[in-house]
């Protein structure tokens, strides 16, 4: 999609550098998008797609785009889910590795935004302050603080929060006793190092979730050796590091073709898998540790460090391209541990059952910190706003509060695939307000709903902060829908104007006119 607006070199290449300091000089727009991660690029993309003449600007309180991408830096940093689905459906992923490493995901997400000529309406190191709904302007009055400290305030008609719902500049960090005796290094890896040397040193990995089981088999290249610490086993599940079925067909169908067919064949097999596992429990369970017992040395361990206490898709299940972890661990470059951390010592770490573990580094995998809307608290005629006693309308919108999209997306398959589908029906709303000059959306949950947690998710980092978090009800459109062929109809052929919202046109000088 072509731009007056844009600059580009002499090998077509948009030059972002020079927007890092570009300084924000708006004053009003359509749309205000909040975070420049996978999420808030293909909400730009979108609206650059099916909303041309609606006005935008994509505000990004760090250096550069990616978000998540572009924060954890620590080795190993891949998606848990392949890139067929994880992926925008407009702009197809073209390598046939289906579990990406980081710099790819973050160089996929940059391309996109070069490709729907993004980045002069990206404003890189300025932060959103400060959201207040004015009911007599109808606007959000956004306040915007850059990294110099100054601020301004833009009006934005609508606001689209892609900031995510997790800290970004801490993660969990339980104390642990006598950490403060440990002569090494102690590191969590949201605030991984530069160039951060753990060669021939001797690790400790304490945590089990996707982030553990990425570190250990890819510090074990260099490290003398890498103990991953856990108190509770998770799921953990080799896959191939590649598509076969991309690989074949796309010298026979080409790259968009094979990337379609590839995309929702995964979506089948996703969905398959977890409802299986919702299904089967036992079965599942057992699949799992008859793949784990394959990938293992004869005699290993297994239903002590790869046997947890709850049943498949409970949490998340991690996946391990190439089974690399089980290599590293059949190497014994690499070995688990599953216990109870009594302290910390001068040289490692013991344990409940006595046993020490030497370590010159130790790396606290211990999960993230939520931090809903990206810690924005909206007021409304500068009253705070209780996330916590607000719906959530198709997942999307909030109850009592107007013009405020949220992304949230699955917990079960790739986030994307909701994301993908929830911005279809964002510009599809707005397409319909300003074909019936409306100005304004407000989601109306009827009283009485049973509320339950917005996040069907057993992992500690959501259970630690579901009091924070909006919350869904029973019925629709309140529930959060989890599968991706009901959210087809729901999103892409579902009405809009739905009796749970009330639109308003531009106010007149007696009063609001309102239409249902």
């Amino acid at each position: 999609m072509p731009d007056d607006n844009l600059h580009y070199c002499d090998n077509n290449c948009y030059h972002k550098e020079a927007d890092v300091t570009k300084q924000l000089d708006l004053t009003e727009v359509d749309v205000l998008i909040i975070g420049a991660g996978i999420s808030g690029i293909g909400a730009g993309c979108h609206l650059r797609r099916q909303c041309p003449n609606q006005s935008l600007v994509i505000i990004e309180a760090r250096a550069d785009l990616g978000g998540t991408w572009d924060l954890f830096k620590y080795p190993g940093i891949r998606s848990d889910s392949d890139l067929f689905t994880f992926g925008y459906d407009f702009r197809p992923w073209k390598e046939d590795k289906a579990i990406a490493d980081g710099a790819s995901i973050k160089r996929y997400i940059e391309d996109t935004a070069r490709e729907y000529a993004l980045f002069p309406h990206i404003y890189f190191n300025h932060r959103v302050h400060d959201l207040n709904w004015s009911s007599s302007q109808q606007r959000w009055q956004v306040t915007i603080r850059s990294a110099d400290g100054s601020e301004c305030v833009v009006l934005a008609r609508w606001v689209f929060n892609a900031a995510g719902y997790y800290r970004y500049d801490q993660g969990h960090r339980p104390d642990f006793p006598g950490e403060q005796d440990f002569n090494g290094l102690i590191v969590h890896p949201q605030q991984w190092p530069d160039d951060f040397n753990y060669t021939d040193k001797k690790v400790v990995v304490i945590g089990s979730g996707a982030t553990a089981v990425t570190l250990v088999p890819a510090m074990a290249e260099r490290a003398a050796h890498v103990t991953l610490l856990q108190r509770t086993p998770s799921y953990v599940l080799p896959v191939p590091e590649s598509s076969v079925l991309s690989r074949k067909l796309k010298p026979l169908l080409g790259e968009s073709l094979t990337f379609a067919l590839v995309r929702r064949f995964n979506i089948a097999k996703q969905r398959w898998v977890y409802q299986f596992c919702q299904k089967h429990p036992q079965r599942a369970r057992k699949f799992i540790r008859w793949l784990n017992k394959k990938v293992l040395p004869e005699g290993y361990p297994v239903d002590e460090h790869f046997n947890p206490p709850y049943n498949p898709w409970e949490q998340r299940l991690c996946a391990v391209p190439g089974g690399d972890l089980f290599k590293v661990i059949s190497a014994q470059q690499a070995s688990m541990v599953t216990d109870h951390i009594e302290q910390f010592t001068s040289t490692g770490i013991t344990l409940r059952s006595g046993k020490q573990l030497d370590a010159d580094i130790i790396v606290t995998a211990t999960g993230l910190n939520l931090a809903p809307l990206g810690g924005l608290q909206p007021r409304i005629d500068g009253q705070p706003v209780s996330l916590s006693d607000c719906l959530v309308y198709k997942g999307m919108l909030l109850s009592g509060i107007p013009n405020l999209t949220i992304a949230v997306g699955y917990t079960s398959s790739s986030w994307t695939l909701k994301i993908g589908l929830l911005c279809e029906h964002f510009t599809r709303l707005l397409n319909y307000m300003t074909e019936h000059n409306y100005v304004t959306c407000l989601p109306q949950a009827e009283q009485g709903l049973t509320t339950e947690p917005l996040l069907n998710f057993g992992a500690g980092y959501v259970q630690r902060s579901l009091d924070l978090m909006p919350k869904q009800a029973a019925r629709f459109p309140w529930s959060m829908s989890w599968n991706y062929t009901d959210d087809v109809k729901i999103f892409r052929q579902g009405k809009v104007n739905d009796p749970a919202l009330l639109f308003s046109r531009r106010r007149a000088p007696e009063g609001a006119e309102h239409a249902r």
